[in-house]
């Protein structure tokens, strides 16, 4: 019986297989949308969420789609287009469109499992680098019920715009060995920064992507980022990092470093007006080399709740009859201060002095835990929690790489947190509609 798919098309599926096997994300959100066009039946569904690998996943999807009529091409490209697929969509269509040469209606190929690439032989990577074998969490973000923001929206920053923020991601994966031979590709990486882009998205922020820069490249991004208008009307932004790194520095493509501290600064409440008072999240998936970090002090006072109500240091003595004088002077300093930096909170995948571990296909652990524990809790727990959970998932994880001396290697995540109030993202509400 004939799949009724033309020629061209099962060509582009096969010939293009090994790539779509290794750079293709089946979730659930890529699955329902072929349900949705009934391209997949539920039982075709659950047989390929069942499968324990990205890679499996994507071969059962493959071995599927030449059998699932003539219109599964078509709508399998837009799938892979309403999940940011975008570069898979093109390449698929690209080749079905060289191909016309191609009889069509075809009679129907026998469907063949997808070509898995062999394995290459174990190199010696830096240290940011481990194997095992567990797949970045890709169900979709639970929301948040009316209920439960109107019960924690006074204890809790506001958070009601949409888009909530801006986020921004910095991913380095490719360095210019000529200038830093140590700093060899961050295989995964391209995991990491996907994860975080289609995570962000579905938490309603609008996320800019930046890849493979010079410091001086991020530096200037960085900076740019912090400026934009649009801070001004949406309540939290988020800067995540991902590169090499050393302790208190991360790497440009070009082997020289950027500073966190300088990073930090440029959000703070000097530098960056428009975000104060708002909540800023800052994720760093870096190694942090061998040196300590000694911090930057923050001097706690007594929060205000009213711009009356300033507690002000001594103001020295004053004559009666320069009364006038200074209720005058009062006034001018009973305007509202901030301190340098607040509203800040920052989760490292790794502990001082000690390596970040990633899986050269999965992605790193941190941003595997980070993704997992944002989209299943935070509907109902707050970021600083959140990250403590990342913490105990982190804990209990071990290296697998038999015959390496990577096998059974640990890794501790920490944060750091300046933030006031309760950071709740609310996701999937938004209480001005």
């Amino acid at each position: 019986m004939s799949c009724g798919m033309k020629e061209r098309e099962i060509l582009a599926l096969r010939r293009n297989s090994v790539t779509l096997c290794k750079e293709m994300v089946v979730d659930d959100l890529l699955v329902q949308c072929l349900q949705r066009d009934e391209v997949l039946t539920d039982n075709m569904a659950e047989s390929i969420m069942a499968q324990t690998t990205s890679q499996s996943k994507s071969c059962r999807l493959l071995a599927l789609l030449p059998k699932r009529g003539p219109q599964a091409f078509h709508n399998f490209c837009a799938a892979l287009r309403e999940t940011e697929q975008h570069h898979l969509s093109r390449l698929l269509m690209q080749f079905a469109e060289k191909n016309k040469r191609y009889s069509e209606p075809s009679l129907s190929l026998p469907t063949q499992e997808c070509v898995t690439p062999p394995k290459r032989a174990r190199t010696h990577e830096s240290m940011e680098t481990c194997l095992d074998a567990d797949c970045p969490i890709t169900t979709a973000v639970l929301p948040c019920t009316p209920e439960f923001y109107e019960s924690r929206k006074s204890q809790a920053y506001p958070m009601r715009s949409s888009p909530r923020g801006l986020a921004l991601v910095l991913s380095n994966v490719r360095f210019d060995s000529r200038l830093n031979p140590d700093l060899d590709v961050r295989r995964g990486g391209e995991v990491d920064e996907e994860v975080l882009r289609r995570l962000f998205m579905e938490l309603d922020f609008t996320v800019i992507l930046r890849k493979d820069l010079t410091a001086e490249a991020m530096r200037l991004c960085i900076e740019q980022f912090s400026q934009r208008q649009e801070h001004a009307d949406y309540d939290c932004c988020v800067v995540c990092l991902l590169s090499h790194g050393i302790e208190g520095s991360i790497y440009g493509t070009d082997g020289q470093l950027l500073m966190l501290d300088w990073v930090f600064e440029v959000f703070d409440n000097a530098r960056c007006p428009l975000l104060q008072n708002k909540p800023k999240m800052f994720f760093i998936q870096a190694c942090r080399g061998d040196e300590m970090d000694n911090g930057v002090e923050q001097l706690d006072g007594q929060e205000r709740t009213q711009s009356p109500g300033c507690e002000q240091r001594d103001a020295g003595r004053e004559d009666e009859r320069d009364a006038k004088e200074r209720e005058a002077k009062d006034r001018e300093r009973l305007r509202v201060k901030l301190p340098q930096r607040s509203d800040m909170i920052c989760g490292f995948a790794t502990l001082k002095g000690t390596a970040a571990m990633r899986n050269t296909k999965k992605g790193s652990w941190f941003i595997q835990e980070l993704n997992k524990a944002i989209r299943q809790r935070a509907n109902e727990t707050h970021m600083s929690d959140i990250l403590v959970q990342v913490n105990g998932e982190i804990k209990c994880r071990e290296g697998y790489a038999p015959g390496s001396a990577h096998h059974r290697c640990k890794e501790m995540s920490e944060f750091t947190s300046s933030l006031c109030k309760d950071l709740y993202l609310f996701p999937k509400y938004c209480p001005n509609n």
